[in-house]
């Protein structure tokens, strides 16, 4: 019952821009955090950003820094990844997911248990 939907992937040209989107159902995306994940075939998942509880607190992986943009609207329980400036490595299949976090310290660290299905993200000339 408790649902992640993600939305907005496509195919880009290499320096284009696509707003991913992340719609929850069953439970209140404000009590949890919330990270973007993107794997490709034959790589490692890769975290590729996240969004804290309360604090808004959030982190971005290296490759994304200053092209990717993680935020948050509670009132439409929605989260976001803007991406700019992107990259044919950026290709992958990307999710969202939220934390189930006993314990919470920081979105980097939470526990991730609820993932959406993914959406396919292809950056190519």
């Amino acid at each position: 019952q408790l649902q992640l939907v993600e939305s907005g992937g496509g195919l880009v040209q290499p320096g284009g821009s696509l707003r991913l989107s992340c719609a929850a159902s069953g439970f209140t995306l404000d009590y949890n955090a919330i990270g973007w994940f993107r794997q490709a075939p034959g790589k490692e998942r890769e975290r590729v950003s996240c969004i804290g509880r309360s604090d808004e607190s959030t982190d971005y992986a290296d490759s994304v820094k200053g092209r990717f943009t993680i935020s948050r609207d509670n009132a439409k329980n929605m989260v976001y990844l803007q991406m700019n400036s992107l990259k044919p490595e950026d290709t992958a299949v990307y999710y969202c997911a939220a934390d189930r976090s006993l314990y919470y310290t920081g979105c980097v660290t939470a526990s991730y248990a609820y993932w959406g299905q993914g959406t396919q993200v292809t950056v190519s000339s």
